[in-house]
């Protein structure tokens, strides 16, 4: 659809900007009114003038991330794309904006769903109170093509469940957590936990730093237990298991020394 607009504008465009030409060549103008200055002003002007203020805002408001931001979805061209994890390395504002709300691109380094990763970028209006929140290590899922991987957009369908499968599937490719912990994540107890040692014994996975955690867990009836985790995070999340913390987690009665925490993707 977008591309048929485009197309529209386009031709009336250059119509419009031909028949101005023909008319003003040919000295048209001056013939009907005996003025040769009307050969190039005139009523003639009021169509390269319409064409091309409809030119730029078709162009305009049929860009992808114009439309993502009125529509509150993904284009047509990613709608029923693939989710994958996209990691933010830079953002930029692109000089344009809508409602005062700027235009970002985002460079990302984007994980698929068979966890080969290449690099890629999207673009879209963020509002000024949210622009703070994308910075540098951010992880967001985006919809992409295959075979096309040279843009993505970041997933706005609300698929939660689609997200969270692709983020982890590469959580486990990463050794960062298994199937099991997922499934007490499922099916677990939910609970509160308060941190009661914290030690970073220096192991590091991909990029990811090791903690060595002492919880003591509250349990539904009120009781406690105690536990220690061990969990690679990422550095950012360090700050958010230190000593006094309260953090919510899950766990099995049947196994109460499996814990799972339930951190935040972008704590």
């Amino acid at each position: 659809m977008n591309k048929i607009l485009r197309i529209t504008a386009l031709s009336f465009f250059v119509g419009s900007v031909g028949y101005y030409l023909w008319y003003g060549l040919g000295n048209r103008g001056a013939t009907d009114y005996g003025i040769e200055g009307l050969a190039w002003v005139g009523p003639q002007m009021i169509w390269p003038i319409l064409a091309t203020t409809l030119l730029i805002m078709v162009f305009a408001f049929t860009g992808d991330s114009v439309m993502a931001a009125l529509t509150g979805t993904n284009s047509a061209a990613f709608r029923n794309g693939s989710v994958g994890i996209g990691t933010v390395r830079a953002v930029r504002q692109t000089g344009m904006t809508l409602n005062d709300q700027p235009e970002v691109r985002i460079d990302l380094g984007v994980e698929d769903a068979d966890g080969k990763t290449f690099e890629s970028h999207a673009k879209m209006i963020v509002p000024l109170t949210e622009l703070a929140l994308l910075r540098p290590g951010v992880v967001l899922p985006v919809r992409y093509v295959p075979g096309r991987t040279d843009k993505v957009e970041i997933d706005r369908s609300g698929d939660t469940a689609a997200a969270t499968e692709a983020w982890n599937h590469t959580m486990i490719r990463q050794g960062i957590t298994s199937v099991d912990k997922l499934d007490i994540a499922a099916r677990g107890v939910a609970a509160q936990a308060v941190v009661q040692s914290l030690s970073v014994p220096g192991e590091i996975r991909n990029g990811h730093p090791k903690v060595h955690l002492g919880l003591v867990v509250s349990r539904p009836d009120g009781s406690t237990f105690t536990t220690r985790v061990e969990k690679f995070l990422p550095s950012r999340s360090v700050a958010h298991v230190q000593v006094g913390r309260v953090l919510d987690v899950h766990y099995l009665p049947a196994n109460e020394q499996e814990v799972v925490l339930a951190l935040p993707v972008n704590a």
